[in-house]
C-alpha cells in the first residue's frame, strides 16, 4: 500500500496517509474530507549531496530525505 501526502483545504494541515482505497482520507486535525493529494518530493539518485543543496549530517549520510539512518546507500549516493 502506498503512502501519499495530502493537504487539507479547510485548515491547511499537510499529512501523510497509508492508502487502502481510492477514497480520500480525513484530516487528522479538523476531520474534514476536503483534502487534496500533494506532489511528493523525489530523492535524487546521482551526483554529490552538495550539488543538491544537502549538507552532510555527520552520520555518514548527506541529510537528504532519502538518506535513512544517515546512510546514502538508500538514496543512491
Amino acid at each position: 500500500m502506498p503512502i501519499y501526502e495530502y493537504g487539507c483545504r479547510k485548515c491547511g494541515r499537510e499529512f501523510e496517509e497509508l492508502v487502502f482505497s481510492e477514497a480520500n482520507p480525513k484530516c487528522p486535525d479538523c476531520g474534514s474530507d476536503d483534502v487534496e493529494k500533494l506532489m511528493s518530493k523525489c530523492c535524487h539518485t546521482g551526483g554529490s549531496c552538495e550539488s543538491y543543496g544537502a549538507e552532510s549530517s555527520g552520520g555518514g549520510g548527506c541529510g537528504c530525505a532519502g538518506c535513512s539512518g544517515g546512510n546514502c546507500a538508500s538514496c543512491g549516493h
